[in-house]
């Protein structure tokens, strides 16, 4: 058989399959198979009414040349030889290539589920704890405030707690930017950001109350403040879905 034909057999489907016989089939198996199929699909042993159809004639003639190419493989001992030792060579190939694709799919799971945890440690932990340290604390302040708003040293010690949140605020903006999010973690990350910007803005407004006494800025300022509050609320909810 020369070397052609031989490419092109190995191009089609299983040969076994094509003649209907099994990998183990002896040659005599062989050529009986494919005697029965050639005078089936004989244009001759066809029926008149479906000879005329030029549909089934071409799906007949196709069959036909399938039935041939994998006798002339099959039939000759020595390219059945050649065929079985290049399907098995072709079958490893395709586990090994199975085997690496599974090994690549599970380095990547691997690697995205310790960037997730480094990510959760060092970046979205402390964030939360510090956001949730400035957060917790205005209510209590802001009472403690109210007994007299004009008693110089209840407005420093006001004074102070914002200027402590105003640290951890930076400390928690710092942790934030340290280190890009996993792609899972876009919506906590994003919760985060924009809650980090409310408390800054809220920071803001609060100290502007300090400086003018105008109840509309602190007002404004915790209004910030629970939109934070609902921000890192909904992060944690994100952040539960992950993990």
């Amino acid at each position: 058989m020369n070397s052609r034909l031989f490419i092109l057999a190995m191009a089609t489907s299983n040969h076994y399959q094509v003649l209907g016989i099994s990998e183990s089939a002896t040659q005599s198996d062989i050529k009986q198979a494919y005697r029965r199929l050639a005078k089936q699909y004989h244009p001759d042993s066809q029926p008149k009414n479906r000879a005329a159809s030029q549909g089934d004639a071409s799906r007949d003639h196709e069959q036909i040349a399938q039935i041939n190419a994998a006798y002339e493989v099959l039939g000759d001992p020595a390219a059945r030889k050649r065929y079985d030792s290049q399907r098995v060579r072709s079958q490893t190939i395709n586990t090994n290539d199975i085997k690496a694709q599974y090994q690549k799919r599970r380095a990547a799971n691997e690697a995205a589920d310790n960037s997730l945890t480094v990510w959760i440690r060092s970046v979205y932990s402390p964030a939360d704890r510090l956001i949730g340290k400035i957060i917790s604390s205005l209510a209590a302040e802001v009472r403690s405030l109210s007994a007299d708003p004009f008693d110089d040293e209840l407005m420093e010690a006001f004074q102070a707690y914002l200027e402590d949140c105003r640290e951890s605020l930076e400390k928690a903006k710092q942790k934030f930017k340290s280190m890009a999010n996993p792609p899972q973690t876009a919506q906590v990350a994003a919760n985060l950001y924009y809650c980090l910007n409310q408390l800054e803005d809220g920071i803001e407004e609060i100290e502007r109350f300090t400086f003018t006494y105008d109840d509309s800025y602190l007002h404004t300022g915790q209004e910030l403040f629970r939109i934070a509050k609902q921000l890192r609320r909904e992060a944690k909810a994100d952040m539960k879905a992950i993990i």
